[in-house]
């Protein structure tokens, strides 16, 4: 009698969740079945996009190493068309590549304000990447050093110079050769000591530093 019951039992709950069931899909069916073929669409969606991506970018690289090949074989005109079209049509970090390359084709003609003011608006374009404004910035500094004041080459560098930062030791030899090319050599010494004592400093970076400080240190002009 008991198993008879417990069997009862059983079948009822059975039919109160099928009845459940029913009742649920009576109600939410559509929403459940539109949202699965949502999460399919979706799906699909974004692995084409990534497909699509994945294209232009690969038709931007070669369109680069393209404009790479007109400047080294001297077609500067040609060059400069190729990078100005990628920088506005490009994929990826093509654009950004493009612009850098067009400032220092710039430089190479010996256009320093034309390739001052390019990398300076790379080095304040909140759009790029943080090692490429660094980049940017670092070339814009280089070329100051020539034409500019210390307070320009620090205006672009100092930021840079900072421990954490993997090009801080570039941006100190620049703020050191600005300062000594300046006259300050109080200051050329400092940056030229952070940078001869950096045990991460590339081993070029630092001999050249140890030269300047040996002309300092034979000049009597900094304690």
């Amino acid at each position: 009698m008991a198993n008879e019951h417990d069997s009862f039992i059983r079948e009822v709950n059975e039919e109160i969740r099928s009845e459940q069931m029913r009742m649920f899909w009576a109600r939410y069916g559509r929403i459940v079945i539109g949202g699965a073929v949502a999460v399919v669409l979706a799906t699909a969606g974004w692995r084409g996009y990534e497909y699509w991506a994945e294209r232009q970018a690969s038709a931007s690289g070669d369109q680069f190493i393209a404009a790479l090949a007109l400047v080294r074989d001297g077609k500067t005109a040609e060059a400069e068309a190729a990078l100005q079209a990628l920088e506005k049509d490009g994929a990826g970090s093509y654009p950004v590549l493009a612009r850098l390359r067009a400032a220092t084709l710039l430089a190479e003609k010996g256009e320093a304000a034309g390739a001052i003011a390019a990398f300076t608006a790379i080095g304040q374009d909140g759009s790029v990447p943080d090692v490429m404004r660094d980049t940017a910035r670092l070339r814009a500094a280089y070329l100051l050093v020539d034409t500019g004041s210390y307070e320009q080459v620090a205006a672009e560098a100092e930021q840079i110079a900072v421990p954490a930062n993997a090009l801080r030791h570039s941006a100190r030899e620049v703020l050191g050769l600005s300062a000594y090319k300046s006259g300050d050599m109080v200051k050329a010494k400092d940056w030229f000591e952070q940078t001869a004592t950096d045990a991460q400093a590339p081993s070029n970076v630092a001999n050249r530093a140890r030269m300047m400080l040996d002309l300092i240190n034979a000049s009597g002009k900094a304690p």
